[in-house]
């Protein structure tokens, strides 16, 4: 489609530094058209405050503000969770909300009847794959505009001059201006002092943390907590039944408050780059930590291991935009399989950022006392000899070989 047959885009926007500077750069550069703006509310409702009124001030038609954070929690983060999934220690809190974000904005351009979507991802990160793989899914045939790949904008400075200069007002300025993303399941910090993996990130500097404290600044007391699950998905914390999303949200100000979830990683990018990183991810932490203590006694071997294998392919397809693809709904049906009898209740202990096992119980368990007792029990030990007669039968044979052949060349 010709620029001058674009009328009308749909804008993922969320009033950040590069969404709010792109309203007036797509009026300037595609012939005047008409910006809708479309917010996707995954958690992060504190900041859509006022968002409308910026939104119209810079020049949008309208804002539709979505209300995704219980599809989000129930349709990607436990999906995700149950399969175990992470990216280089990464618990995937940006790479999983942007298919999420990226159907609804699909839905909106349908609706509206719009000529192109268009997103503020940079040409160097991850979430211009995610947004676009996802938008391909949904509407295969619509022009995707990404200005990154378009202006002569070359740093975040030169995007807060541009602001400056068409009068946009803005919560940051150029000595805070980190790069985040934030959602009900994390707060990912980027840029500034921390693109040097040497400098070591300010945790404790009043204002850097938003979801919780740093362990140093955790009380001295520890506190414990308990989650149960159904078939791997959680419904009740400390003996009060609640939706995934409630115990998502109390389980961020428990682990938040007690220093928990913080990672600094140097991630290897897909797009080829190394780039570092700083997430708080206190109440996923925690639910990673819970189920995966449950999958201990619920799992046998065999399932448990394979799954493990699976969960690597998992995580770098989600992390890699590939979330609506027939691989990763096949890897979910096996994990919905394997999660039937994932029921149970767990006890953890946070204290100053670590997370301490305190018991697990489950009704399908598959841990006997009986049997792994050093105590008596049933279990004939005399049976170990010829099992373990037979497990090391090639390892005889091998080293017979290995004689013959060794004294044959003496």
């Amino acid at each position: 489609m010709k620029k001058e047959d674009i009328k009308k885009v749909v804008l993922a926007y969320s009033g950040g530094l590069d969404t709010s500077i792109i309203i007036p750069w797509l009026k300037e550069n595609y012939n005047n058209c008409e910006v809708i703006a479309v917010s996707g509310n995954v958690g992060q409702a504190d900041e859509l405050e006022g968002l409308e009124e910026k939104a119209k001030k810079t020049g949008a038609s309208k804002l539709y503000i979505l209300d995704l954070t219980e599809e989000y929690v129930d349709h990607y983060i436990i999906p995700t969770m149950k399969a175990g999934a992470y990216y280089e220690e990464y618990l995937l809190g940006t790479s999983t909300a942007r298919p999420c974000i990226a159907k609804g904005l699909a839905e909106i351009a349908v609706k509206e009847h719009a000529d192109a979507v268009c997103h503020g991802c940079t040409g160097k990160g991850n979430d211009q794959v995610r947004f676009e793989l996802a938008l391909r899914h949904f509407l295969p045939n619509m022009p995707i505009i990404a200005p990154w790949r378009e202006w002569d904008i070359k740093s975040r400075d030169e995007e807060i001059d541009y602001a400056e200069a068409h009068n946009i007002p803005l919560k940051i300025n150029r000595e805070t201006n980190y790069s985040k993303d934030k959602n009900i399941w994390h707060l990912s910090h980027e840029g500034l002092d921390l693109e040097n993996p040497n400098n070591e990130p300010q945790y404790e500097k009043p204002g850097f943390l938003e979801m919780g404290v740093s362990p140093i600044d955790a009380p001295d007391t520890p506190e414990y907590v308990e989650l149960s699950f159904e078939k791997g998905t959680p419904c009740a914390l400390n003996g009060v039944k609640m939706s995934a999303t409630e115990i998502l949200l109390k389980l961020n100000e428990l682990g938040g408050k007690n220093g928990i979830g913080l990672l600094d990683i140097v991630e290897n990018r897909l797009v080829g780059m190394k780039s570092r990183g700083v997430y708080e991810t206190p109440g996923g932490t925690i639910l990673y930590k819970a189920h995966e203590y449950l999958e201990t006694v619920t799992l046998d071997k065999l399932t448990a291991h394979k799954k493990q294998e699976l969960s690597i392919t998992f995580g770098e397809l989600v992390y890699n935009g590939l979330w609506f693809s027939p691989l990763r709904e096949a890897l979910s049906a096996f994990v919905d399989k394997t999660q039937e009898k994932v029921t149970g209740t767990v006890r953890l202990k946070l204290y100053k950022g670590n997370i301490i096992k305190a018991g697990v119980d489950s009704p399908f368990t598959l841990y006997s006392e009986e049997l792994a007792s050093f105590g008596e029990s049933e279990y004939d030990q005399k049976d170990a000899a010829g099992f373990i007669h037979l497990y090391g039968l090639p390892t005889g044979v091998q080293a017979v070989v290995d004689a013959k052949n060794k004294a044959g060349k003496e």
